[in-house]
């Protein structure tokens, strides 16, 4: 655990250094774009619309930073997969971070030649956690925009793997033991840092948790969105939305996999929120209104945020202010 800890303590360090330009702005907003199930295909047409969504997605929203949550590319060769999926962020010069989904490393490249990669690109904020499982941990802070040395938020990333060797517990991997510990134990000290309080903060990953059944299943729960499958989560429960639930820290999660979710569902104090399926036509994505984005603004000293979802020709859906509008109303 000791070494757990220490390697995480450096790869803060790291970081940290890293994501210096990620700052609330004098009006105290930061706004994320996320991208998610891109899912490109080098040389197929039908990725296109996947390119021109996200321009124009940039175009209108110029956040402060970009999210793809998994499942960039579908085909070989991954490298042009890879950069034809991010090249609406790099020619705009904006900071962008990637966690891994489960089909980004089935065309030619491992997790760890990807990361190896996107080192190389200007803006990228993605990096790992060595000895912990998955190659995609790592941690994002936004610092305040009046107080020099400040953090203001923290955003978590973690590698939600793919496929379970297990037989009977096939299909989907699930988030483990020693990624939980190094999630709790960088609270902690964001927590203590903070004069004991936790500071606002949010997850990213690919897979969902098994909660998001268990809290659309529940006729008490609070949905805004839409909801065209079950989430294709793990049969096994590791733990990780009860270990945020008690840090109490993480206000939201975000995640994809399911290209026709992007609800959002209030559940035990935490948004669980899927993106929207961003991809062309390389996969399926009978979505209503087509491929789009979501966008999270989030407001300095605050344990809410601002959401909508981005659909083509500029038209915003789903928009939700997180708690208040799912507060009672009198």
């Amino acid at each position: 655990m000791k070494r757990t800890i220490l390697s995480a303590l450096v790869a803060l360090v790291a970081i940290t250094l890293s994501a210096q330009s990620l700052r609330f702005s004098k009006s105290g907003k930061f706004k994320i774009v996320q991208f998610t199930d891109v899912h490109w295909i080098a040389g197929n047409p039908a990725s296109d619309i996947a390119g021109e969504r996200m321009n124009e997605v940039l175009d209108a929203e110029n956040p402060d930073l970009v999210i793809y949550t998994g499942d960039l590319i579908f085909g070989a060769p991954a490298k042009e997969g890879y950069m034809k999926a991010l090249e609406p962020v790099l020619k705009r010069h904006l900071p962008f971070a990637v966690t891994f989904g489960n089909h980004d490393d089935e065309s030619g490249m491992s997790r760890s030649e990807l990361l190896a990669l996107l080192r190389t690109l200007p803006g990228n904020l993605s990096s790992t956690t060595e000895g912990i499982s998955g190659v995609s941990n790592y941690v994002l802070t936004v610092a305040s925009s009046s107080v020099k040395g400040n953090d203001a938020a923290v955003l978590y990333f973690f590698d939600s793997h793919s496929y379970t060797s297990i037989e009977e517990l096939k299909h989907y991997n699930w988030i483990q033991p020693d990624q939980i510990a190094w999630y709790t134990s960088l609270s902690n000290g964001y927590k203590a840092a903070n004069g004991g309080t936790p500071l606002p903060s949010m997850a990213f990953f690919h897979i969902p948790l098994p909660e998001y059944n268990e809290a659309v299943c529940n006729e008490n729960a609070q949905m805004m969105g839409y909801r065209g499958e079950a989430a294709c989560s793990p049969k096994i429960n590791s733990g990780l939305f009860a270990a945020m639930r008690s840090q109490g820290d993480v206000i939201a999660t975000f995640v994809g996999h399911d290209h026709v979710n992007d609800y959002l569902v209030n559940w035990r104090s935490i948004a669980l929120c899927y993106g929207r399926y961003t991809g062309g036509g390389t996969v399926y994505n009978h979505i209503p209104g087509g491929n789009g984005a979501r966008v999270i603004e989030l407001t300095e000293g605050s344990r809410s945020f601002h959401t909508y979802i981005r659909i083509a020709g500029g038209k915003i859906i789903n928009e939700i202010t997180y708690p208040d509008d799912f507060q009672p109303k009198n």
